[in-house]
């Protein structure tokens, strides 16, 4: 027959399942805040282990795993509507721009195909976008600026509704930050714009340029031009804008829909990968500073 648990064994078992509890209930949000997607649900769950826990007996144990395996239900539950928010941000319907995407059997479709294999696998993003052995660096920034552009392009567009001329009539960062749009063709000084206006000229701009086989060669042996990695630059400087946009301005809509984790990883691989390559100017990295430090570890 088993011992009763004594005392300071029970105590230190409490102990446990609580820090199991907080773990198991705080999710990342934006590196700020905490998100619950059910709070009733989950606060008369939490009552009960509270109340479980408040009486050193011993059915206490007992009681607590059982509401704990209630909170797994709820977790699953919760992991369940996060994966149908990702399918929503994935929905052909609501990509801002068509896809650009790499023809099979080419060399870029197979880099583009490892580098995919390396973020499914779950492999740590410092090390996903390290430039595999044998490859040539242009190849690998060129499949993941294409990569970045669809998947920004697709966060964009889950939030293109809500981003209006009434609710974004400047292309802004908050009060701090304003960006100007200019191009060698209408707008050849910095032009201020709004919001929707900034982010069609630029997915626009941005298609022009991965789809110019001057730039963006994909005929394999066409040495890339001298100034790719200047127009790279240009290109993820500015995608890096509508992460800051995004972030300051509609995170509220990302949250609602459950696709924060999702966002905030699609950040932080853009985030390395510049950092790896040198391919943003610290300056231009100063509106999400501070999330990022604490996001990016």
């Amino acid at each position: 027959m088993k011992q009763p648990l004594k005392r300071e064994a029970f105590i230190l078992a409490l102990k446990h399942w609580h820090k199991t509890v907080r773990q198991a209930t705080e999710e990342p949000h934006d590196a700020d805040r905490k998100v619950l997607e059910e709070p009733d649900e989950l606060r008369e769950i939490l009552v009960k282990i509270r109340s479980s826990c408040s009486t050193v007996t011993g059915h206490g144990p007992v009681a607590v795993c059982l509401q704990l395996s209630s909170l797994r239900t709820w977790k699953r539950k919760k992991r369940r509507k996060m994966s149908n928010a990702l399918k929503q941000v994935f929905n052909k319907d609501r990509t801002f721009r068509p896809k650009r995407k790499f023809e099979p059997g080419t060399q870029r479709f197979e880099l583009h195909k490892r580098a995919q294999a390396s973020l499914n696998a779950g492999l740590d993003l410092k090390l996903a976008v390290q430039l595999p052995s044998g490859e040539e660096q242009n190849d690998w920034v060129a499949v993941h600026v294409v990569d970045f552009f669809n998947r920004i392009n697709l966060i964009y567009g889950t939030i293109s509704d809500y981003c209006t001329e009434q609710s974004c009539p400047v292309m802004s960062g908050g009060p701090k930050y304003e960006y100007r749009w200019q191009d060698e063709h209408k707008y050849r000084k910095p032009t201020a714009l709004s919001a929707p206006q900034y982010m069609n000229l630029l997915m626009d701009w941005i298609e022009v340029q991965i789809n110019n086989e001057d730039i963006f060669p994909t005929n394999v042996g066409t040495p890339f031009p001298k100034n790719f990695l200047q127009v790279v630059k240009k290109i993820l400087s500015r995608l890096f804008r509508v992460f800051v946009h995004v972030y300051i301005h509609h995170f509220d809509r990302i949250t609602q829909m459950g696709s924060e984790a999702h966002v905030n990883t699609c950040y932080k691989h853009f985030y390395y990968f510049v950092k790896e390559f040198n391919l943003i100017d610290t300056k231009e990295l100063e509106p999400l500073k501070e999330m990022t430090s604490r996001m990016c570890h």
